[in-house]
């Protein structure tokens, strides 16, 4: 088998096993984070009802104005992660799986 395809499988075959035990709730939303080699992304997923209860990345207008003169990812992400949390907190949402 190719090592590419292996490395795929793999991956999948561990995102599955872990899927089938974190599950969010309304109360306690699954937090996905995505990274991309140009943009970070992190949503809040209520997983019993299927909705996306909140969506940040660093395409987000709030976000993209305070990032603007900084150079690394981790800087990025970490703004992307303070604004998800301002905006849960808002939303009354205190605490998540991950």
């Amino acid at each position: 088998m190719e090592k590419s395809k292996k490395v795929a499988l793999n991956r999948q075959r561990r995102h599955r096993h872990i899927r089938k035990k974190v599950i969010g709730t309304a109360q306690r939303p699954r937090l996905v984070v995505y990274r991309s080699l140009k943009h970070i992304y992190a949503q809040l997923v209520d997983d019993i009802s299927q909705k996306s209860l909140l969506g940040v990345s660093t395409l987000t207008p709030q976000v993209r104005e305070k990032i603007r003169t900084t150079k690394g990812k981790c800087e990025k992400s970490k703004e992307v992660g303070r604004f998800l949390a301002m905006m849960a907190k808002a939303k009354g949402i205190e605490k998540v799986v991950f």
